[in-house]
């Protein structure tokens, strides 16, 4: 690799930014934008996700169409990942600590109007249940916030061998990187198709194919499961509802809330911004005026359905309805709604019209007439089609009918300096070798390139100085295990955790992954042991030296040797926050 690109980590920013690309916590990616798409490229460059295409459950892919692909894609997931947020697993860390790290490059006043844990308020849902207490957080001193890293596939797919789990697991940062490259590696979706979005609390794609597509953490939604009402649906779109969208990403860079500068190209952007915002509104229509019936309750008692059984009018309350719907594989809906009135008790059914309520077959004969006319245009009409003595009931399911019709998404504006970002050109017919080498080649000249390196691990091609850091600094899960503890009850306990690492070849995973997972090289063991000797003693001296087969720890003239088949050839020298690298 020649480099023409080269980061001076003499600079504390510098410094932060890729050594935040081991940790991908959500505060370094709210902070770094730049790291968000690297971790998706770090996620095509694995083996793991390529291992998926040999599965029986994605035999002849390519000759399914796009949401079978999905659909077959978010089955996966569902089946070998759970959404995991407990606090536990990354650690804690506090407000002051993250407000330092940053404040001499970043304005903290935007992280806590930015951030659910630093005091941003933007979703009422989450604000009205006690964030802190919704988290779990307050059993903690208030300043307590917790990593909540972003994981690797390969940090993923390790959960597995976690105490009482079966099966990988993720927050929703992670998800939506690893639907991103599983979209691009199995679904064969290009990723100038692919965009990502960032609220404070809550990442997830949208796929820009055919009508569009979002993933949202495991599952997936259609422009059609968008409007149709049910709890899934309501929980999907509140981020979009209540939040400012703080990040999109994309392979030709990103844009950002705070940041004057965008590197996302222009018009890819601007494409986005119009497929989402089509995508997330409806003209009213009878089958969308069911689905905001089942997702507004308190609406469904202002109608009556007239049903002619046995050739004699019948009626029945709208309420009763849909509650037949929740036994039953049918719905309200019309396609189905013959096959679910079948089942319908006949002592349900009514005679005469109930006074009061609206016939919601008129409705929907009245919603036919008014195909695609403006919302403001249908609401009149419908005050002089059916006088009603629910008028005030009636205004308030208008104003509720164009929150539901209508989502405004929160984006960044468009209105800053797009400046072009050198980015890899990937198909979805390159082999995985064929991307690590366009990765690889461009590193020199694009920062996303060399960043995707970063997350990726490649020791070889990446300076150590953003490793060390993050190992020492940012890897807690381990301290409160193996506090009060000699350095040899340390070194028994840690080089009888299983010696295989997550990551295949001379890819390093960090501490915590070691501690979290119970298997590491050697090298990786050795970094643990260091980072335990200096939290239980900031003025350490202690030596990691990788060499051959061995990766040995020094400190306090002992010698705690490990067995490591990464085959680096590296000396670190740490003297309490200082360390050297050769």
């Amino acid at each position: 690799m020649t480099n023409t690109f080269s980061p001076d980590f003499s600079d504390k920013k510098t410094l932060e930014k890729y050594s935040s690309a081991y940790t991908l916590s959500d505060m370094e990616i709210f902070i770094f934008p730049d790291l968000f798409y690297p971790l998706v490229l770090a996620n095509i460059m694995s083996p793991v996700i390529w291992r998926w295409r040999d599965d029986p459950w994605f035999r002849d892919m390519h000759r399914k169409n796009f949401i079978s692909r999905a659909n077959r894609i978010k089955q996966y997931i569902i089946d070998n990942y759970i959404f995991n947020l407990d606090l536990e697993t990354w650690g804690l860390t506090t407000k002051e600590n993250e407000i330092s790290r940053f404040s001499d490059f970043f304005d903290t006043e935007l992280l806590k109007q930015s951030n659910a844990l630093f005091g941003y308020e933007g979703d009422r849902y989450y604000f009205s249940i006690d964030i802190r207490k919704h988290f779990g957080l307050d059993k903690y001193e208030s300043s307590a916030i917790p990593y909540w890293k972003t994981e690797t596939v390969e940090a993923m797919t390790a959960f597995r061998h976690r105490e009482h789990y079966t099966t990988g697991a993720g927050e929703c940062v992670s998800l939506a990187a690893l639907y991103a490259a599983a979209m691009f590696i199995v679904g064969e979706i290009p990723l100038e198709q692919i965009y990502m979005m960032a609220t404070p609390l809550h990442s997830q794609n949208f796929i820009d194919e055919k009508e569009g597509l979002l993933t949202n953490n495991r599952r997936i939604m259609t422009k059609n499961m968008w409007f149709n009402g049910t709890s899934l649906s309501a929980k999907a779109r509140r981020a979009l509802e209540n939040e400012k969208v703080t990040i999109v990403s994309h392979i030709t860079g990103h844009i950002h809330t705070v940041y004057e500068e965008a590197t996302i190209d222009r018009d890819a952007y601007l494409n986005f911004c119009a497929k989402l915002n089509n995508f997330v509104k409806s003209s009213l229509t009878p089958a969308i005026f069911i689905n905001f019936l089942r997702f507004k309750s308190e609406y469904k008692c202002l109608f009556q359905y007239h049903y002619m059984r046995t050739g004699a009018s019948h009626y029945i309350p709208l309420e009763k309805l849909f509650e037949y719907e929740h036994s039953s594989k049918s719905s309200v809906n019309e396609e189905t709604r013959d096959r679910l009135l079948a089942e319908v008790d006949p002592e349900e059914f009514l005679y005469d019209p109930i006074n009061g309520k609206i016939t919601l077959n008129d409705v929907e004969e009245f919603l036919k007439r008014h195909r695609n006319s403006d919302l403001q245009v249908i609401e009149k009409e419908f005050k002089n089609d059916f006088p009603t003595e629910h008028t005030d009931c009636v205004m308030r399911m208008f104003n509720d009918l164009r929150e539901f019709l209508i989502t405004e998404p929160r984006l960044p504006s468009a209105d800053r300096k797009f400046a072009r970002e050198i980015h890899p050109e990937l198909s979805v017919t390159d082999s995985r070798d064929e991307i690590i080498g366009k990765i690889r080649e461009i590193a020199g000249i694009s920062e996303m390139a060399l960043l995707a390196l970063y997350a990726y691990r490649d020791m070889e091609l990446t300076d150590w100085t953003p490793f060390v850091k993050a190992a020492i600094e940012r890897n807690p899960v381990c301290h409160d295990a193996l506090a009060g503890k000699s350095n040899e009850e340390m070194y028994h306990i840690i080089n009888g955790l299983k010696n295989k690492s997550i990551y295949d070849s001379g890819r390093m995973a960090q501490p915590d992954e070691v501690w979290n997972f119970n298997r590491g090289d050697g090298a990786e063991k050795a970094f643990l042991m260091a980072n335990a000797i200096i939290h239980a003693d900031p003025e350490a001296e202690v030596t990691v030296t990788l060499q051959d087969d061995h990766a040995i720890v020094g400190h306090e003239g002992s010698e705690y040797r490990f067995v490591t088949a990464k085959g680096h050839s590296r000396k670190i020298l740490f003297k309490g926050n200082h360390y050297t690298v050769s």
